[in-house]
């Protein structure tokens, strides 16, 4: 495992920036619904969209609609449901189509969850989450459903922090990327990408094969970021003076 340095103020400049949202930009939480969006964030995101001329975007397990709510309505790009949709501020959307599986799936999980006390079920467009993360005893448990019901129906599984998902397959983290970055928008920038979790790091590999680079919030680990945060607020921070550099 080799020590990431932070990276420096300046490495927005002439870049796309693409975020993560749970665990980069706030604290997870408990419960998905439990999350909520500040005004320094929200401020926060605005800022940045000026300095770089609307080169931002989240990519995120959530659905579009998710990421949507909690920020009102918000002026940059979304990439939902892990690279399985996307939306773009002049409303246009793009969706996978959804699986009648999944019905099967859901059900299944909230009888798993009914019997297993604080486990949750996340219900999304595209898939369907066991969060375990008040009760991590039931990690193997919820594992071995989740692999089941996956290989059952021909879906992806999804692993995450304290988290496990059963979703449509064809599209992750880094192909979402990478199809951003064909975008008049963001074509020909340098992507820098912030993540968490192991689902993030599909994003990373795609900013660093794009000639850019990914920034890795949390403990050190195996990744292929080239730099790293240590928590949401530093990350916070780090972004504000990175705007500040970009607006110098």
């Amino acid at each position: 495992m080799t020590h990431l340095p932070p990276p420096p103020a300046d490495l927005l400049r002439d870049a796309a920036l693409f975020l993560d949202f749970d665990g980069t930009l706030v604290e997870l939480q408990g419960h998905p619904d439990a999350v909520a969006v500040d005004t320094r964030l929200a401020a926060l995101i605005d800022r940045l969209g000026d300095a770089l001329d609307g080169r931002v975007a989240i990519i995120s397990g959530r659905p579009v609609a998710g990421i949507r709510a909690l920020f009102g309505n918000p002026h940059f790009a979304i990439s939902g449901s892990h690279g399985l949709e996307v939306a773009w501020p002049d409303g246009r959307h793009a969706r996978a189509e959804r699986p009648a599986a999944l019905d099967r799936i859901v059900d299944q999980m909230h009888t798993f969850a009914t019997a297993t006390n604080g486990v949750l079920v996340e219900e999304k467009p595209l898939g369907a989450a066991l969060h375990y993360r008040a009760v991590p005893t039931a990690e193997a448990a919820a594992r071995d459903l989740a692999a089941t019901l996956a290989a059952d129906a021909g879906l992806h599984l999804q692993t995450g922090k304290m988290m496990i998902e059963v979703r449509v397959p064809g599209a992750d983290k880094g192909t979402a990327l990478r199809a951003l970055m064909q975008a008049p928008l963001f074509a020909g920038r340098t992507p820098v990408f912030l993540g968490d979790d192991d689902t993030d790091e599909p994003a990373m590999v795609a900013a660093r094969d794009l000639g850019g680079a990914g920034i890795l919030i949390g403990a050190p680990r195996d990744t292929a970021a080239a730099w790293r945060l240590d928590d949401v607020a530093t990350t916070l921070t780090w972004l504000e003076t990175a705007t500040e550099s970009l607006t110098a």
